[in-house]
């Protein structure tokens, strides 16, 4: 069996050049959730951008899925790059690449220069993202990594949930481009509060920047079962948190008849939940242990989808809906810190690589996620369901076989 990682009274510290204060915490929060702040604050706005550039929805909804994309493989750069030269230069870099990003976009008048400043915006925000986990890494360990990475997952979760809403009242008072004005503003306040708080945290060993190295480092990663079986965990459970993101709108407004103000009020309200389980989560961890603690929530999220498959033979209805949806998010918002702290924690020196592994495997699992979701089943809540079900059964699967090291 696996060592359970030691538990640390919260927010200890192994740099002694930075603090792991609640502050710096939030900091970091700040800078994990403005990738999906950005991915998801434009959704109530693709009708309008089809109308400016003239061209159909589906093919604006590309602006999505570029970001997805660039967000994913441009951690697998940042990474290494951050172990190799630390971590503050690239955060802020990153930032100044998002701002950049976002006036691109903002600016733009025609869909392909609107699609480059979403790439330049979504390399700048991988940045931010991957550090924000390598920098918790820099200066926690044990339980008190799990309990900053549960506020980060709160941040990250609240992002999507919130950001449809507050996109949509930007939409109807000042217009599409007002969104890329707004996270614009938000990156650049978050840089001004990391440059200020936060300095260089990678004390450890430099690693070498050699491109067949880096390829063998992930080599190793993937090989090594006390990261992997966890890391992929984390991307299965996030492939059902994105299948559900991407269906409900035609869940609850096709299906079901809600407004879209609905469907934002919906969005904003599970936020809520990931906070209760994000907040739950050291809790479990400290008690059971991270590895029982994940099992249980993997259990509970899998219970969430399986009631989800089985609504589909009663009436439909907000609350058979709603029900499954939140017991999901409840075992998700547990999973995702345990799951991402008991990837990290053994590679304190290699932490850039891993992180930005972790968050490839997210975004992946976020990709495949929402293509699944669409094209599995019809109607939209069974595509949903059988995702839900078959990406909770194959992480509780996955870790349970990866808690056994091999002989």
């Amino acid at each position: 069996m696996t060592q359970e990682l030691p538990h640390q009274g919260a927010f200890a510290v192994d740099s002694p050049r930075v603090a792991a204060g609640t502050g710096n915490i939030l900091i970091l929060a700040g800078l994990a959730a403005l990738g999906t702040l950005a991915t998801s604050i434009l959704l109530p706005s693709l009708p309008s951008l089809a109308k400016t550039f003239g061209v159909p929805t589906a093919s604006v909804s590309s602006a999505i899925s570029l970001f997805l994309a660039a967000f994913a493989v441009g951690q697998l750069i940042v990474g290494p790059l951050s172990d190799r030269f630390g971590r503050r230069g690239l955060v802020l870099a990153g930032l100044v690449l998002f701002v950049i990003g976002s006036a691109i976009c903002g600016l733009a008048s025609d869909l392909p220069t609107l699609l480059i400043g979403r790439v330049v915006q979504a390399l700048g925000a991988c940045a931010s993202s991957v550090l924000a986990r390598a920098i918790a890494r820099d200066l926690l360990d044990g339980e008190a990594l799990a309990r900053a990475l549960a506020f980060i997952m709160i941040a990250t979760a609240a992002a999507p949930g919130f950001s449809p809403l507050l996109g949509g009242l930007l939409e109807q008072a000042f217009g599409w481009r007002s969104a890329f004005i707004v996270v614009a503003i938000i990156a650049a306040v978050v840089a001004l509060l990391y440059n200020s708080a936060l300095g260089e945290t990678h004390d450890g060993v430099k690693l070498p920047l050699d491109p067949w190295h880096i390829a063998l480092s992930y080599v190793g990663l993937i090989k090594d079962i006390r990261f992997i079986a966890p890391a992929l965990t984390v991307g299965l459970i996030m492939g059902g948190l994105f299948a559900m993101f991407s269906a409900s709108p035609a869940i609850l407004i096709e299906g079901l008849k809600y407004s879209p103000l609905a469907l934002g009020a919906f969005f904003a309200g599970t936020v809520f939940v990931v906070f209760a389980a994000g907040m739950i989560a050291p809790k479990l961890a400290a008690r059971w242990g991270l590895r029982n603690a994940i099992l249980f929530a993997l259990a509970v999220a899998c219970a969430g989808g399986l009631a989800l498959l089985g609504a589909q033979f009663v009436e439909r209805s907000l609350a058979t809906y709603l029900g499954p949806v939140l017991i999901f998010l409840f075992g998700m918002g547990i999973v995702n810190p345990l799951g991402t702290a008991l990837a990290l924690s053994p590679f304190g020196d290699r932490a850039g690589l891993a992180s930005a592994l972790v968050g490839f495997l997210q975004m992946a699992g976020a990709a495949i996620g929402v293509s699944a979701a669409a094209s599995v089943a019809s109607p939209a809540i069974l595509g949903l369901g059988i995702v839900l079900v078959v990406a909770t059964l194959s992480a509780l699967i996955v870790f349970f076989v990866g808690r056994v090291k091999p002989a």
